[in-house]
């Protein structure tokens, strides 16, 4: 199938001086801005031209049908001096020649794949011709010519330690496109909704993040727009930030917790670091999930609010992460779910789980096997929202985010990782309760789990206590955990289902208080006083939207570090 390149250019604004050249003018927009193919393009021009001239509107009228509203906002009178600048325009705006290119999201200062992986590089060019690859820098490689085919030309690289700067250029016989100051190294996609596009300005000690930033000129940063599409799309339209070396200028609208995850990830490795930032706020995990990935949860027929089109099933995962799947990753970080606390928050224990076995399968095959097959992922548990409140929709999100095991890695979810945020809760949120400022503590707990998980660094502790065993005695509860425990009294944070029945454990009023009574280095015991021994059917830990204040939950990792997370177990 050919290639196709949306473009948004809602923002482009023109007034027609007649009606037939507001038609036309339509339509070149449209052609820009849908799924057209470049050679569907071609006729256009000479439909422009003539439509000037004052030809009859039988000409383009079939088309007319097809027009998306909204892509002539603003005014500009139309005159025939104009004329050539707009054939240009259309002509860069439907990539309706023959030059040579790279795809949208490669560019100066960017970061590629370094050993042992192998980078993909692609782009355009005219069909038969022969594209020669060439690496120069601490080390140079030349590709064999590949040749172009239905306008796509695509080269693999050997394998590139990590460093640089590189020139990587693509060639014919009488063009040459270059890409400068590139490094290898490891790219991470940071994806998920408004906690993850939270910029580093917005975060706490965001100041200081942006005078860290030219100390790591070998971080690199790049934005996706947000951009969406009925159906996948190959490259990218829009793109918010080119690739581009850190500075408190381009910092300031990036990511805060994916430039801090990977500040901590640079620190650690020293190898040069590549963050794509992908994501848009209050979307459901649905809109980023492929049609495929939701019909192994039976989502695919549903269909949200029609007021909010990015909500729509696999509209993002279309247009914002589709383009990148020929990139060579290393992995990527997520912090999404918000949204699904009102939207199938029951089927997101499937949902969530699915999408990454999808985006893991289409990387892979799609890099030509470069990315791994089960390349690492981490996320975000939910942090908090209302406080007091009883709704049990966020605590049910972050069991179902874990695959209802409540903790990962586990069987169902390997080679995840995940940064507990409950017990990061911010009152006073300019932004609201739901956007807490604490994300420079979650970008370091995610580094963590990569480091352990993606990096395989043996002596890295990135996982807050879990139970792995609980007994019942006659006065109290015992919960024994999987590692050395830091303990705070608490009479609440544990609770009992005192109904008798495990299957009836679901409504709050069954949950009855259990204080925490002592501990030991690895164990906590809990008071079962207030639900009589025949009664008692489940435990459950912090199960709540706001469970405790400021890193004052009542579990932690002996060096208090790491949060236990939230469980509940059946009796």
């Amino acid at each position: 199938m050919p290639v196709t390149t949306p473009v948004n250019i809602q923002g482009l604004a023109i007034e027609m001086g007649s009606p037939q050249q507001t038609i036309c003018f339509q339509y070149l927009l449209f052609c820009a801005s849908s799924s057209f193919t470049p050679t569907a393009c071609m006729p256009s021009v000479t439909t422009f031209i003539n439509l000037l001239c004052g030809l009859p509107l039988f000409i383009f009228l079939p088309y007319t049908n097809r027009l998306q509203p909204g892509y002539i906002k603003a005014a500009m009178k139309l005159h025939s001096s104009a004329l050539i600048v707009l054939i240009a325009l259309f002509a860069s705006l439907c990539n309706c020649d023959d030059d040579l290119r790279f795809a949208s999201y490669y560019g100066d200062h960017m970061v590629l794949q370094r050993s042992p992986e192998r980078a993909v590089l692609w782009g355009y060019g005219p069909d038969g011709a022969r594209v020669t690859v060439s690496v120069t820098g601490p080390t140079t490689q030349t590709a064999q010519p590949v040749s172009v085919t239905q306008g796509v030309w695509r080269v693999t690289l050997e394998p590139v330690k990590a460093g640089g700067p590189y020139n990587v250029s693509a060639a014919l016989k009488n063009q040459k496109v270059l890409l400068t100051d590139v490094l290898f190294g490891d790219i991470w996609l940071c994806g998920g909704q408004s906690n993850m596009a939270f910029t580093t300005t917005q975060m706490f000690n965001g100041s200081k993040e942006l005078a860290l930033a030219s100390q790591y000129p070998q971080i690199r940063i790049f934005m996706v727009a947000k951009n969406l599409s009925e159906t996948p799309v190959d490259d990218l339209g829009p793109v918010d930030l080119p690739w581009s070396v850190p500075t408190a200028g381009s910092l300031a609208q990036f990511s805060g917790i994916c430039w801090v995850f990977g500040r901590y990830i640079y620190d650690s490795v020293k190898a040069p670091v590549g963050l794509v930032k992908s994501c848009w706020g209050g979307t459901p995990v649905e809109a980023w999930s492929s049609l495929t990935a939701l019909q192994r949860c039976r989502l695919e027929r549903f269909a949200p609010s029609p007021f909010y089109p990015q909500h729509k099933n696999a509209v993002l995962w279309n247009a914002m992460i589709h383009p990148l799947l020929k990139m060579t990753l290393t992995g990527a970080i997520w912090y999404q779910g918000e949204s699904n606390v009102v939207y199938h928050q029951d089927q997101y224990s499937c949902s969530f789980p699915a999408m990454i076995d999808d985006w893991r399968t289409a990387f892979h095959q799609s890099s030509g096997g470069q990315t791994a097959l089960d390349f690492p992922f981490g996320f975000v548990q939910l942090s908090t929202f209302e406080k007091d409140s009883r709704n049990e929709g966020f605590p049910n999100i972050r069991w179902h985010q874990t695959a209802d095991v409540g903790f990962v890695p586990n069987q169902r979810m390997n080679r995840t990782f995940m940064a507990v945020a409950m017990d990061l809760p911010d009152e006073s949120s300019p932004y609201g309760t739901i956007h807490p400022r604490y994300k420079e503590e979650l970008g370091y707990r995610l580094s963590l789990g990569a480091r352990a998980v993606a990096y395989g660094e043996k002596d890295v502790a990135f996982l807050g206590p879990f139970p792995k065993e609980i007994s019942t005695a006659r006065s109290y509860i015992n919960v024994s955990y999987d590692q050395a425990v830091s303990v705070s009294r608490s009479d609440d944070i544990f609770e009992l289902c005192c109904s008798g029945e495990r299957d009836q454990c679901g409504t709050d009023p069954v949950w009855v208080p259990a204080p925490i009574l002592s501990w030991e280095l690895t164990s906590v015991q809990v008071s079962n006083g207030k639900c009589p021994s025949d009664k008692i059917a489940a435990l459950r830990y912090a199960w709540r939207d706001w469970p405790c204040d400021f890193k004052a939950c009542a579990i932690y990792s002996a060096s208090r570090v790491l949060p236990a997370p939230p469980f509940k177990a059946n009796l």
